[in-house]
C-alpha cells in the first residue's frame, strides 16, 4: 500500500499563509497527475488543486488566486502554498493522485491522515 503523509498544517489567522507538503512513498509519483483535496466537518471531500505530470495546474474557483500547487519530481514531493487564508478554508487537507490510489484491502480509495488547517482569529 502506498503511504501518503501530509504535513504543514496548523492554526493561522485570516490573511495568513501556510505551506503544505506531501511525499508519497510510491516511486512512480512523477508519472501521475496529483491533487490536493480538503474536507471540512460534515462536508464532502473536495478537490481544490491539480497538477499534471507535466506541470499544468488547475484550481477550484474558491481558492484560485490564493493557492499554488507545485511538485518536485526529484524529491517526490507535492506542495500547496496557501496565501490570504479565510475561515472557510478550515478543513483537513489531503494529497492523492488523480484518480486516487486504491486501497489494497478494500474496494475504495486510499487516503492518508491529512493535515489540519484552521483559520481563525
Amino acid at each position: 500500500q502506498v503511504q501518503l503523509v501530509e504535513s504543514g498544517g496548523g492554526l493561522v489567522q485570516p490573511g495568513g499563509s501556510l505551506k503544505l507538503s506531501c511525499t508519497p512513498s510510491k516511486n512512480a509519483f512523477r508519472t501521475f497527475d496529483m491533487g490536493w483535496y480538503r474536507q471540512a466537518p460534515g462536508q464532502q471531500r473536495e478537490l481544490v488543486a491539480v497538477i499534471t505530470s507535466g506541470g499544468t495546474t488547475n484550481y477550484a474557483d474558491s481558492v484560485k488566486g490564493r493557492f499554488t500547487i507545485s511538485r518536485d519530481n526529484f524529491k517526490n514531493t507535492l506542495y500547496l502554498q496557501m496565501n490570504s487564508l479565510k475561515p472557510e478554508d478550515t478543513a483537513v487537507y489531503y494529497c492523492n493522485k488523480l484518480p486516487p490510489y486504491k486501497s489494497k484491502t478494500t474496494q475504495g480509495d486510499y487516503w492518508g491522515q491529512g493535515t489540519q488547517v484552521t483559520v481563525s482569529s
